[in-house]
Parts: C-alpha cells; sequence; structure tokens
C-alpha cells in the first residue's frame, strides 16, 4: 500500500508535467510558427503534427487524471482529486468542443488557402490555449501539497 501511496502521486505529478510541458509548446512555439509559414502550409502541417501528437497526450491525460484521483482514493491530498480532474476535463474538452475544429482541418475537401481554414487555424489554437492552461493548473494543483508542506515544516 505504502508503495501506491508514492508511486500514484508521483505518476500524476509526471503525467500531468508532461502533458502540460507538450500543450504548452504546442500553443507557443508549434502552433505559432506553423501559422507563420502561411495558411495553406500550416493546414499541411496540421495532419501529421495532430495525428502524432494525439495518442501521447490523449495517454498523458488519461494516466495523469486516473493516478491523480487514484492517489486521492489510497489517502493522499483531496489536492489529488481536483488535479485528477482538472487534467481529465482536457479529454472531454477535446473531444466535444476542439475535435468538430480538427476535423474541418483534416477534411480533405477544405480549401488549404480559403479564409475559412485561417479561421479554423485561429480557432484551434484559442481552443489548444485552453488545454494548456488546464493542464497547466493541475500540475500546480498536484504540486501545491508539497509548498505548502515545506513552508510548514520550515516554520
Amino acid at each position: 500500500m505504502l508503495l501506491l501511496e508514492l508511486a500514484l502521486p508521483l505518476l500524476a505529478v509526471l503525467c500531468a508535467g508532461l502533458f502540460a510541458g507538450a500543450a504548452v509548446y504546442i500553443s507557443l512555439v508549434e502552433h505559432p510558427a506553423r501559422m507563420s509559414c502561411g495558411t495553406s502550409l500550416a493546414v499541411t502541417e496540421f495532419a501529421p503534427s495532430y495525428r502524432r501528437a494525439t495518442l501521447l497526450q490523449a495517454s498523458l491525460a488519461a494516466a495523469g487524471s486516473l493516478s491523480g484521483i487514484a492517489a486521492w482514493l489510497v489517502g493522499g491530498f483531496a489536492t489529488f482529486l481536483t488535479g485528477g480532474i482538472l487534467l481529465g476535463a482536457v479529454i472531454p474538452f477535446t473531444i466535444f468542443v476542439i475535435l468538430p475544429t480538427n476535423k474541418q482541418l483534416l477534411d480533405p475537401s477544405l480549401d488549404k488557402d480559403s479564409q475559412l481554414a485561417g479561421e479554423l487555424l485561429r480557432r484551434w489554437g484559442k481552443l489548444h490555449a485552453v488545454r494548456s492552461c488546464l493542464s497547466l493548473a493541475s500540475v500546480l494543483v498536484f504540486l501545491s501539497p508539497m509548498f505548502f508542506l515545506n513552508r510548514a515544516l520550515s516554520l
């Protein structure tokens, strides 16, 4: 049981941190770079980037969320439940809010030079930033007990 009490929070923080790092990188670096190359090239690059990121990010979100909630269930701080829910929220947000835009961007009939393509890319960037914020919030929530315990112990 002690092993679970140690491993689950560590796994939650690790997965949330990796997810958040990847999401922030995409929001602050990859997507702006993609957009700077023009709409047609940005749409073209979106498809392989999206396909590669999907499996990695979905796995990290699910594993981080479940391990955070499990850490709470085995007697961890309530912040692990909160962090697990925050990180887990990116999954339905992606499916119900971002996926319709993804499908439009991946549609082979989309005119890559159109105004619609540019609007879809800009919308996607804003929606993806929400995922970045949710994942960063989960990392901070997961780490908050360590900060407060450290402060309390140093008093």
